[in-house]
């Protein structure tokens, strides 16, 4: 145990004097560390965030945590080698590697239903902006007043249309950057405004219009009940709390009673 803590001292030190960096460790093994980083991971930054936090950033600190943690376990294990430790190290360097992804996917289920009312109403600017311009011009006018979420999406969406890729790539890339609520499906739809003929664009205007006031629906929907769930959930408590004091007192008062009468 000496040795290991005598290496782990030599380790941080290294590690202080910029002998040994992480940093450029990660830089030069960058693709193979891109393997490890789950689907959903950039997503889930940007909305816990609100789109402030570089997602690339975020995740080379995980990594730079992560591989802290490898090296101190491998300290461990080396100096003082069994199967049992080397199971446990493995699963240490697991769950500190899964920590940040799991916290930011637990923040993303609590707060789903505000995640997901994002884009019903940013597509209702959308809606009114495509009355007076193209689809790819009334994008480009939106993302001043777009959620913060959804603005780096955008940027990216707005330059490949730009530089003349008049497919349907953009717009399915955004949504598969964004999964919130329907968004494949309304990307889609936004993409067939952006190349319908001009001389049907009101009533291609309409089907949209009617498409993204069927989102607001659900999310409102959904809104309310969160809130008579939550509501259920209080009411379920009082009355437990209640009927369990009222319980306690009642059986306090009947062993009074047959003490007395002992």
């Amino acid at each position: 145990m000496e040795f290991a803590i005598i290496f782990l001292i030599l380790i941080f030190i290294f590690t202080y004097n910029g002998a040994i960096s992480t940093k450029k460790l990660y830089e030069d093994n960058k693709e193979m560390f891109s393997y490890l980083k789950e689907k959903d991971y950039d997503f889930l930054v940007k909305s816990r965030y609100n789109g402030e936090v570089d997602p690339n950033l975020l995740y080379e600190k995980r990594i730079h945590h992560s591989m802290i943690a490898f090296v101190i376990v491998l300290a461990v294990v080396l100096f003082n080698f069994s199967w049992i430790n080397l199971t446990i190290g493995i699963i240490i360097v697991i769950v500190i590697y899964k920590n940040q992804y799991s916290s930011l996917k637990s923040y993303y289920k609590k707060h789903l239903t505000e995640i997901d009312q994002t884009l019903p109403y940013y597509l209702k600017s959308i809606e009114i902006l495509a009355q007076h311009y193209t689809i790819p011009v009334a994008i480009s006018k939106s993302i001043e007043t777009a959620p913060a979420l959804f603005k780096q999406g955008l940027v990216e969406m707005v330059s490949k249309i730009d530089a003349g890729d008049s497919s349907i790539d953009p717009y399915l890339e955004f949504a598969e950057q964004y999964p919130v609520r329907d968004s494949l499906r309304m990307m889609r739809l936004l993409y067939r405004l952006s190349i319908g003929a001009q001389e049907n664009k009101q009533e291609q205007l309409l089907v949209f219009s009617k498409s993204v006031s069927s989102l607001q629906n659900k999310a409102r929907e959904q809104k309310y009940q969160k809130r008579l769930d939550k509501m259920e959930k209080k009411t379920m408590s009082m009355l437990i709390v209640t009927g369990g004091g009222s319980m306690i007192v009642l059986f306090i008062a009947m062993i009074t009673m047959m003490m007395n009468w002992g």
